[in-house]
């Protein structure tokens, strides 16, 4: 899974440096993929520049610790980093090397806090890892034609057929809007929840599910109908406190 997600890092990088530099009113591209409107990528992102330049520049020097401890991390392993908050996800082959994988990364400089959601298993065949992207894919194209959802304050990572969510909410409604959707993506194990509200009270601190405005009257489990995908079988949704 982790090669595959380098394969295509690339493309979205060269696809958002554009404006990145320039902060121009157009298209906003976020992993590769093009949302028409907007006022740049820097005022669609809470985080700004500087937080998603400081966020590559955790992501680069925790790399260069696992490499230099273990190749095995950097190719078995994937970390997903918001605001100098860390998601490990991928698979370890014993629980020493999940251990020190977490620790590693819990040493860099401008590290907040780390989701250790690292597997103890064997490694992920490449039909597995391509479900997974295919998973993550999906994800993110919902959430970019969600109305009322910022698409661009969320990272998604999937490992294993679970989805985890990392970044930040304007609102409780916006969050219960993204991580319903994610639910309801075929193939979706459960979704596990790291996003923090905008004004910095966490998550699992809000109230409960609640219905969002125009998407219908609520389901058994107090959750509207997704506007898209139509209803099906979903997973659990976790919501982690932070």
């Amino acid at each position: 899974m982790h090669r595959l997600q380098t394969a295509i890092f690339p493309l979205a990088f060269v696809l958002a440096l554009p404006m990145t530099l320039g902060g121009c009113v157009g298209a906003l591209v976020v992993g590769g993929l093009a949302a028409a409107g907007g006022a740049g990528y820097e005022a669609a992102q809470e985080r700004g520049v500087n937080g998603t330049i400081d966020d590559f520049a955790i992501k680069a020097n925790i790399q260069q610790a696992w490499n230099q401890t273990d190749p095995r991390f950097d190719v078995t392993l994937t970390l997903t980093v918001y605001q100098g908050q860390v998601l490990l996800t991928g698979d370890a082959a014993d629980p020493a090397m999940k251990r020190r994988a977490a620790e590693i990364a819990g040493r860099v400089p401008g590290v907040r806090r780390v989701f250790d959601n690292i597997e103890v298993a064997n490694t992920s065949d490449a039909w597995d890892a391509a479900q997974d992207a295919w998973i993550s894919t999906q994800v993110r194209s919902d959430l970019l034609l969600e109305d009322g959802v910022r698409s661009e304050n969320y990272e998604i990572e999937t490992a294993n057929r679970s989805v985890y969510l990392l970044g930040s909410a304007r609102s409780q409604t916006e969050l219960d809007k993204a991580t319903y959707l994610a639910r309801y993506v075929p193939g979706v194990r459960r979704v596990v929840s790291y996003v923090e509200i905008r004004s910095g009270v966490p998550v699992a601190s809000e109230q409960g599910p609640q219905a969002y405005p125009g998407s219908g009257p609520a389901s058994a489990d107090g959750y509207p109908p997704p506007t898209s995908p139509p209803p099906g079988p979903s997973a659990p949704i976790q919501v982690q406190k932070l």
